[in-house]
């Protein structure tokens, strides 16, 4: 019976700033040289990144997992092929189809969105292995040939709610997400979840960017300062924000208002620069980068089977809150009495929006 399996490795907590490039690029990078691995010596090793909405650069999502894919490539002397949608990314079967056909192996969709052109394009290339960052293929239906790397988002939006609300001095935050998904609700529902189980009382403003089917609002930061700015016009003292790379905005809020937000995916007080570190109060990590490169070496030591989900949680360090800045130092002790709570199953954090 197929199941979610956690990843087998802990993550270990980000120690220094990620060496992120500022846009995407569509250029391999990495020489081949190494042993033997998955079937084929890895000099033969050949990554295949498909990147969501916005591309590298995002200070996010894709930079997370391009930082794994590449620390996987760098390790194994891989070779890392980048491609990233068009304009209104209408072409994302096309990319998964391109890295395929020109014998890429395995191949990462970055992304939910892929949902649907994964399950189009695996059936086609049998001999491809293919894995899906936020994308589970529990039951198969995409495909023998693709694992899904799944993330307990609402565990780590939880945590991110209890600092929200015991750092609030308004007992008044706010939620921004990029576009209105059963993903994005995750983040959303455990914040909320978080916030309320410190503070019943708390008033808590959410808005996302853009509807759902349109992506969009995973990478127009000048929306996402808007949206955020009428949340702290409206006595909003912290934000979070789950909107990829329209978080910038977010931020650009907080300051001009002198407020706080809370970043997601990536330790973002690394990644935003000096004149935006002081508003960015924690991070949500989801270790993507540690899921796509744990995945890249299984696939390497012949150990992926497919049709199944990865997940990664609290209990796996795939999770959990940044503590650059110091800002959360003073509330450590209630995150991890939360924290163990959820990990012992003594608190179950809700997945949808009541």
């Amino acid at each position: 019976m197929r199941r979610a399996r956690r990843m087998k490795a802990a993550a270990l907590l980000l120690a220094g700033s990620m060496a992120l490039a500022a846009c995407a690029s569509d250029e391999p990078t990495g020489t081949g040289s190494g042993g033997g691995g998955g079937g084929a010596a890895t000099e033969d090793l050949r990554i295949g990144l498909a990147y969501d909405e916005g591309g590298r650069g995002d200070q996010s999502f894709n930079d997370s997992a391009y930082a794994g894919a590449s620390a996987a490539a760098d390790a194994l002397g891989a070779e890392l092929q980048e491609l990233s949608p068009n304009e209104d990314a209408s072409n994302r079967a096309e990319l998964l189809t391109q890295l395929a056909e020109q014998g890429f192996n395995p191949v990462i969709a970055v992304g939910f969105a892929y949902d649907d052109v994964i399950a189009e394009v695996a059936p086609q290339f049998p001999e491809t292995t293919f894995a899906q960052v936020d994308g589970s293929n529990a039951d198969g239906a995409k495909g023998e040939n693709v694992t899904g790397l799944v993330f307990a988002e609402e565990e780590g939006s939880f945590l991110a709610g209890v600092a929200a609300a015991l750092k609030s001095e308004s007992a008044h935050i706010g939620f921004v997400g990029g576009v209105e998904s059963p993903l994005i609700e995750k983040f959303e529902a455990g914040y909320v979840a978080g916030a309320q189980a410190v503070n019943p009382q708390i008033r808590i403003d959410r808005q996302y960017i853009s509807p759902a089917g349109d992506f969009s609002g995973f990478s127009d930061p000048a929306r996402g300062q808007i949206v955020a700015q009428g949340m702290y016009d409206a006595g909003a003292d912290i934000i979070f924000h789950a909107a990829g790379g329209s978080g910038l905005g977010v931020f650009q809020a907080a300051s001009a208002s002198g407020n706080r937000a809370i970043g997601v995916d990536s330790d973002q007080y690394l990644t935003v620069g000096p004149e935006l570190q002081p508003v960015v109060m924690t991070s949500m990590l989801k270790r993507v980068d540690n899921a796509v490169e744990q995945f890249i070496n299984d696939y390497a030591e012949g150990n992926v089977q497919g049709a199944e989900d990865v997940l990664s949680d609290l209990s796996t360090e795939g999770i959990g809150l940044a503590t650059s800045g110091g800002f959360i130092d003073d509330i450590q002790d209630d995150i991890q009495q939360y924290s163990q709570q959820i990990t012992d199953g003594t608190i179950t954090v809700p997945t949808t929006v009541e």
